[in-house]
């Protein structure tokens, strides 16, 4: 059953084009009560105050018309940029296309500016703690080979698990420089180049043949040595950045009959832990 109150308050709305006042007087209802009633019906176009800057909007698109760009239009009228392009942005400055080239070129050219002296510093104070960082490494000792050698395969390499013993020293990476390092490790546990076995696992995409090439060369390796490629199977939807003349897969290292030398960076890393956990201890005191 429709309300006869809220009837009669929506036909003074409608019809008399009365405001929430006089309706309030009219019914002698509340003011919550009468905004109830008049919920979704629009006020009569005569109670609308006008707003402030509704001629301040106007004069931006009559400035906008005259071809005065956002920055212009913000300062004659004193408002935030951001305001004057919320104004003016469905009023293109030119529909010329060289014209708005010309100003995309202006636009990039002010922002490589900008940013131009905070990347040269960026860089110089990267280049700096590259030097700080590297004065402090100095030459590398059988062992610091040792030590680096294992907390990298405990970090990349295959470990023996519960289910799965013994396990076989396997590395994998695509970083050639801690490859690299990984092989001088071998040299110092007395594992010559011409022991292990490589593979490349690329996807099947790339060139296998051309990175093998790479791998041997980039890490002076013997090619006999090499196994057959594990090519991934390419998935199209997968948006992968691992592509181009860069991309040479991982390469996988394998030690065999290398229980022994595992056991060997098992100890390693076990002691390492212990050294670690004692000397936080001592640090945090009682």
């Amino acid at each position: 059953m429709t309300d006869p109150l809220a009837a009669e308050a929506r036909r003074l709305r409608v019809e008399e084009q009365l405001s929430v006042q006089q309706i309030r007087a009219r019914l002698g209802i509340g003011r919550d009560r009468a905004y109830a009633l008049l919920r979704g019906v629009p006020p009569p176009e005569w109670t609308r105050r006008p707003r402030a800057r509704d001629a301040t909007r106007a004069e931006a698109e009559r400035l906008r018309a005259a071809g005065r760009s956002v920055n212009e239009i913000a300062e004659q009228l004193g408002v935030a940029k951001s305001t004057a392009y919320q104004w003016v942005r469905h009023l293109p400055l030119n529909p010329d296309e060289a014209t708005a080239q010309r100003r995309r070129a202006h636009s990039k050219a002010m922002t490589d500016a900008r940013w131009g002296a905070y990347r040269e510093a960026r860089d110089a104070a990267q280049a700096a703690e590259h030097e700080r960082a590297a004065g402090a490494v100095g030459a590398l000792d059988e062992r610091d080979l040792l030590l680096l050698g294992a907390a990298i395969y405990w970090c990349e390499g295959a470990k023996s698990k519960p289910w799965r013993r013994p396990v076989t020293v396997q590395f994998v990476n695509s970083d050639p420089g801690l490859l690299a390092l990984f092989l001088r490790f071998l040299e110092v546990c007395g594992v010559d180049p011409t022991v292990p076995t490589y593979r490349v696992s690329i996807h099947e995409s790339a060139d296998a043949e051309a990175a093998v090439q790479w791998w041997a060369e980039r890490l002076r390796l013997p090619p006999d040595r090499f196994r057959r490629s594990v090519l991934k199977r390419h998935n199209p939807t997968t948006v992968r950045r691992n592509t181009g003349d860069d991309y040479h897969g991982c390469l996988v290292i394998t030690v065999p009959r290398s229980r022994a030398l595992y056991w060997r960076i098992e100890g390693m890393i076990a002691e390492l832990f212990r050294i670690a956990d004692d000397t936080r201890t001592r640090n945090d005191g009682p």
